[in-house]
């Protein structure tokens, strides 16, 4: 059996999460260009989301 494979998606507020690969985006949320194995891609999320806050927190638009 094949492993699943994921997507890793962003959206506006710079929030990560992984989405099946075979299934449409939600709206809202957009494709990073990483895709893996489930564990692949929360060990990417890992890396790359350092601050956990939303953008607008961040940016103290809110």
């Amino acid at each position: 059996m094949a492993e699943s494979r994921f997507l890793v998606v962003r959206n506006d507020e710079e929030q990560y999460s992984i989405w099946s690969a075979d299934r449409e985006l939600p709206a809202g949320w957009n494709d990073t260009g990483f895709a893996g194995t489930r564990e692949e891609c929360l060990a990417h999320i890992d890396t790359v989301w350092t601050d956990m806050r939303p953008r607008s927190v961040r940016e103290g638009t809110s």
